[in-house]
């Protein structure tokens, strides 16, 4: 505020200190100058004073229209820097977007650091299991950095980057006793002397806590002005998340095949194994009546057994099919539904109806959205034909206003109001509830009118649909697919 008024001040005093000096001239040439000088020399003294005086607020006035300028000058040359910064760092960024391979955008990130900062060396570290640091990737002028043969790294183990040619070579350094004086001097162990006599270095974070450091080193001295260690901060940022992306897919790739392994446990443990306990007690009354004599007995046990090898068979099946690609090439949506349904009840001896017209028959969407429609139908025909004893199975699939509306339909005993784990299986109405909730889609299973189990899905279209394949001729020995509305068997 005290600023702000000693300038208005200022300013009314430049506009008020000429006009008061050129009245006070004026007063002395109509009385003093009069007397005392005579025309032209009081007029010439006149000018003369006039001359004087506006020369020294010229020049000052010029000064503080220079100093002005020269600022505006040099906000105008930071401003400018600033925007061809942030115009490289977006065509960084963008660049780093573009890659997918981890080890790629780190010797991305590290190669830029050095460029957009006119360094002679960055190096990237990260920390290993065992809490030492490990350089992960670097980039550097001819001779910059060291080579691990050399490097002053005590008992430090090196190991060459596979990727030749990036001037990377990945050392193992132990912690120093204390943390460093400044964090960029941890470039000093992976450059020759005199390359980082300048250094700066910006952390790697994740969740507060730091995970790495990106630092770069250059031979003459200098310094590092805001924007420039903003930019740094920024491309180790990037570094950040490319970790953290590639560190949660290997998460998630673990998470899916756990999964699925739990999955083919439950399967092995429902199916298989209890159907091989039945036929290890089948086998035993089989032996006894044999010893006994009693051969029609004998013959009755051997085709239960035949019964129970053809449903492991079906079990086991299945169970192959579940881990194939559900949409076999040349195929539709609505055609591989189908081919599943005819398969299902060809093995368990109930009849199909199939409502699917062609344009559902040769709809394709997206492989995630294809992949969980087809598990939902294949869960649903896995329950038909183990637990509700069907005659005849409806299935129909049709499109309409936007969205994929599918059926399936039995006639067996349904669902009871408190069913037992063994009746209905839990967990696999859970799965299918699981499944059509990842694609956005609404599912709804009950007991439908013809006093079996009814499976009603619905599913948007938006943002799911690709152009179809012509259907290319199925295999030797696929099951033809009836014509729509006949039923099999």
């Amino acid at each position: 505020m005290a600023r702000l008024t000693r300038t208005i001040r200022l300013r009314w005093l430049a506009v008020l200190l000429p006009a008061l000096v050129v009245a006070v001239l004026e007063l002395l040439s109509d009385t003093v100058l009069d007397e005392t000088l005579k025309f032209p020399l009081d007029t010439l003294a006149v000018t003369l004073a006039v001359l004087v005086i506006g020369t020294g607020f010229g020049v000052v006035a010029f000064r503080q229209i220079d100093a002005l300028t020269g600022t505006l000058r040099a906000r105008n040359t930071e401003l400018e820097a600033r925007g061809a910064s942030a115009r490289a760092l977006h065509r960084v960024s963008v660049a780093i977007a573009a890659l997918t391979d981890v080890d790629d955008v780190l010797h991305a990130v590290v190669a830029h650091a050095r460029e957009l900062l006119a360094a002679d060396a960055a190096v990237l570290l990260l920390e290993g299991a065992d809490g030492r640091l490990e350089l992960r990737a670097a980039d550097g002028a001819p001779g910059a950095l060291v080579d691990a043969a050399r490097s002053d790294a005590g008992d430090a183990t090196a190991d060459r980057d596979a990727t030749a040619g990036r001037g990377a070579t990945m050392v193992r350094v132990d912690r120093q006793d204390g943390p460093d004086p400044n964090p960029a001097d941890a470039i000093l162990r992976f450059v020759t002397p005199g390359v980082a006599v300048v250094r700066l270095s910006a952390p790697l974070q994740r969740g507060g806590q730091t995970i790495g450091l990106l630092a770069i080193g250059a031979r003459v001295p200098r310094g590092f002005d805001a924007d420039e260690v903003e930019t740094l901060a920024s491309l180790a940022n990037q570094a950040t998340i490319a970790l953290e992306h590639a560190r949660l897919e290997a998460r998630l790739r673990e998470l899916a095949v756990v999964e699925e392994r739990e999955r083919i446990a439950r399967e092995l443990h429902d199916g298989i194994a209890q159907v091989l306990g039945y036929v290890n007690t089948k086998s035993q009354a089989i032996d006894e009546y044999l010893a006994g004599g009693r051969v029609d007995e004998a013959r009755t046990q051997v085709a239960q057994l035949g019964t129970a090898a053809r449903a492991v068979y079906v079990d086991v099946r299945e169970a192959i099919l579940g881990l194939r690609s559900p949409i076999e090439p040349g195929l539709g949506l609505g055609a591989a539904v189908e081919a599943h349904a005819r398969r299902v009840a060809a093995d368990s001896g109930f009849a199909l109806d199939a409502d699917i017209p062609a344009s559902s028959r040769d709809l394709r969407l997206d492989a995630e959205t294809e992949a969980q429609i087809y598990r939902i139908v294949q869960e649903a025909f896995t329950n038909v034909r183990k637990h509700a004893a069907a005659r005849r199975v409806r299935l129909s699939m049709a499109v309409d206003d936007g969205r994929l509306a599918l059926a399936i339909d039995d006639d067996g005993r349904g669902l009871t109001p408190d069913p037992p784990m063994s009746d209905v299986p839990r967990y696999g109405l859970r799965s299918m509830h699981e499944r059509a909730q990842a694609i956005g889609a609404t599912i709804e299973i009950r007991n439908g009118w013809r006093g079996g189990v009814l499976v009603s899905l619905t599913v948007p279209l938006a943002g799911h649909e690709r152009e179809s394949a012509p259907p290319t001729p199925m295999p030797p020995g696929t099951p033809a697919a009836a014509p729509s509305g006949r039923g099999a068997g």
